[in-house]
């Protein structure tokens, strides 16, 4: 059984470790095997968790995007597993870096139409993905860029002895 095409709020929750205020995206309207679609209209809501100062500035979309790549990323796993479990707890993806992130506006929290997230997946293996994403609010461009994310980081451990951080001169382990 192929996961829906699209979900509901709680149907996202169930499947990111993202809960209550901070499971942002209100519903995923379109996804394919390298593509998603999200909407969201929580950066409106006082309650936001990213908020600072009542603010909800432009940089927070990184998390917005963030989560419909998680999203996107437990969808192409029950997918691939024939519709699995889909209240199985998912894969933990850590973002591990965003590169080319171009903000369009400065906040976020000031825009009255909803918020579509799109996330393409670029390339990518069993342990990391490259992803680009964006965000508008009708025709208006919010934030763009690319982010990799690390799945189960655990399987890339260090080789024993490797300090988890460089050292420096002097510096004994």
């Amino acid at each position: 059984m192929t996961p829906p095409p699209t979900l509901s709020h709680d149907e996202i929750a169930r499947r990111i470790p993202h809960q209550g205020d901070m499971c942002l995206l209100d519903a995923v309207s379109a996804w394919d095997d390298t593509r998603i679609q999200c909407l969201a209209t929580s950066h409106r809501a006082p309650s936001n968790p990213l908020r600072a100062q009542g603010r909800l500035g432009a940089a927070c979309g990184v998390e917005y995007a963030a989560q419909a790549m998680a999203v996107h990323g437990a969808l192409v796993g029950e997918s691939l597993a024939g519709g699995g479990d889909a209240g199985a707890a998912p894969r933990a993806g850590y973002l591990a870096s965003i590169r080319s992130v171009s903000l369009h506006v400065d906040r976020l929290d000031t825009l009255a139409a909803p918020l579509l997230i799109s996330a393409e997946r670029i390339t990518g293996d069993s342990n990391t993905v490259l992803y680009s994403f964006s965000l508008t609010a009708g025709d208006t461009a919010l934030i763009s860029g690319r982010a990799v994310v690390v799945l189960d980081a655990s399987a890339l451990a260090l080789p024993a002895g490797t300090p988890a951080r460089p050292m420096f001169p002097g510096e004994h382990p």
